[in-house]
Formats: C-alpha cells, structure tokens, sequence
C-alpha cells in the first residue's frame, strides 16, 4: 500500500531567525521544509526541480528579488502559477499580490500552521 508524502512547505523569507522559527514548527509538525533566502534563489529551486511544493510561505519585503517579482515570475510559469501563496508581511494594509492568505508579521507560529493546515491538510506524522 502507497501512501502520500507529506506536504512540501517552501519558505521564501530574507531574516534568518524568522525563516528557521517557521521552518522548525512546520517540520516538528510533519512538513516537509526548504527554505529560500530571497526570491530568486526560490524561483531557482523552483525551475530546477520537480518537486513543486504544496505551497509558499513568501515574505514580501526581501533583498535581490522581493515578493512582488517573484509572484509575478510565478504567475508566468504555467508550472509554477497556481500553487497556493501565503504572504507574511510587516505592514497592515493590502499589499495587491494574488495570494490565498496573508498573514501580519509577527506572526504566531500557531497562526502559520493553521494557515498552512488549511491549504495543505494536516501531514502523515501530525
């Protein structure tokens, strides 16, 4: 009998701390995790890979390649275009990206997972 992988989380977030905090809990929780410090190193993985993830946690304000630009390099990929988004950003108003959740900084590690939860299900191991 086969049974489903869990669940593949990419994070796309520049803050070291902030990146490993999510990172750890989506893992403890039975995601599975990678991580990307900027936009373009995550539309790098993302090309080069065939294992698309479930979803992305993408932090808006980044070095190199912002949010902003890395979903609009998504949206034009048909391989890459609709798999689902979760923004985390800092500020409190719409910030206009196309995405399934957004979700203010600091964000609660419990708000992250019942986000991720409710795009992905719950993992094999949770």
């Amino acid at each position: 009998m086969s049974t489903a992988p869990d669940p593949t989380i990419l994070i796309v977030e520049d803050d070291v701390d902030v990146r490993e905090a999510y990172h750890d809990v989506l893992d403890q929780a039975g995601y599975h995790v990678i991580t990307a410090a900027n936009g373009k190193l995550a539309l790098d993985w993302l090309r080069h890979t065939d294992e698309h993830p479930s979803m992305i946690v993408l932090d808006l304000m980044m070095p190199v390649m912002d949010g902003w630009q890395f979903r609009q390099e998504m949206r034009k990929d048909e391989a890459l275009r609709e798999i689902p988004v979760v923004v985390v950003t800092a500020h409190r108003e719409d910030p206009g990206i196309d995405c399934v959740a957004r979700l203010v900084k600091p964000v609660p590690l419990a708000e992250l997972l019942s986000a991720v939860a409710r795009v992905c299900g719950s993992p094999r191991a949770a």
